[in-house]
């Protein structure tokens, strides 16, 4: 599979998922725009065919401004992956309306803001993917984490919504649901969790391992892979799907 001449842009590109993922695209010959907060995490992981930005999803301007420059730049955004996301629990009546909103802001409006922007010059080519990274959580309830859960649903509601939008087109809409991925933010998911329960550290990195259907932490790549696949021949009738990568059936 090639991707020579195809542009994809990558929210929250500079680890975890959507760093792996950048590299997967940008071997298979695409040119990948990485955004985020802060340039030098960007900057340092920066390689052939991955071009960083720096750009704040929970800001409409600066994801206007951002994805102009990078179309300006690569040309159209033809593979858009809004990945950017806040992954913490908190119990719902210890939820305040400032973390509910820092939660949709960056997880569901970010989402929003960098599709629409993407399909602005999306909508004028033949062929296009757009690819959320969602949530297991998107699936079904997350204990503990009602924010986060709403937000991971209403990230697949808007794919759906989209994929019947531009039925017939070259465009498709899909999001990915994993499980724990052994990236950062389980990382300091463990922590939290071990502060809040009042338990080690090795167990609750077990109780996060356990909720995964298989019991081991799923790949960065193993989410990538399926982003390729996606992007590559025969995917073209998977559309408006909320695949999940979680180790087995929810």
């Amino acid at each position: 599979m090639t991707l020579n001449g195809k542009h994809a842009l990558i929210t929250g590109g500079g680890s975890g998922i959507g760093l792996t993922t950048a590299r997967a695209l940008a071997d298979s010959g695409a040119q990948v725009t990485i955004t985020g907060r802060r340039m030098g995490v960007l900057e340092a992981v920066t390689g052939a065919g991955i071009h960083p930005l720096a750009m704040d999803v929970t800001d409409e301007a600066q994801v206007v401004e951002g994805v102009a420059r990078a179309v300006a730049e690569r040309g159209p955004v033809q593979i858009c992956i809004p990945n950017a996301g806040i992954a913490e629990g908190r119990a719902l009546h210890r939820t305040d309306a400032a973390f509910w909103r820092q939660v949709m802001a960056t997880n569901l409006d970010g989402a929003f803001y960098t599709v629409r922007e993407c399909l602005s010059e999306m909508r004028g080519t033949d062929w296009g993917r757009v690819i959320a990274i969602s949530s297991i959580a998107g699936i079904k309830g997350l204990k503990g984490a009602a924010a986060y859960t709403a937000s991971k649903h209403g990230m697949i509601g808007l794919i759906r919504a989209l994929s019947e939008d531009y039925l017939g087109t070259g465009l498709t809409f899909n999001a990915i649901c994993p499980g724990y991925v052994d990236t950062e933010i389980v990382t300091r998911n463990v922590t939290a969790i071990a502060e809040r329960a009042g338990i080690p550290e090795d167990e609750a990195r077990a109780l996060m391992v356990g909720a995964n259907r298989h019991k081991r932490l799923i790949e960065p790549d193993e989410v990538a892979q399926a982003v390729l696949w996606l992007c590559g021949p025969g995917s073209q009738s998977v559309n408006g799907q909320a695949i999940e990568i979680a180790g087995g059936q929810f």
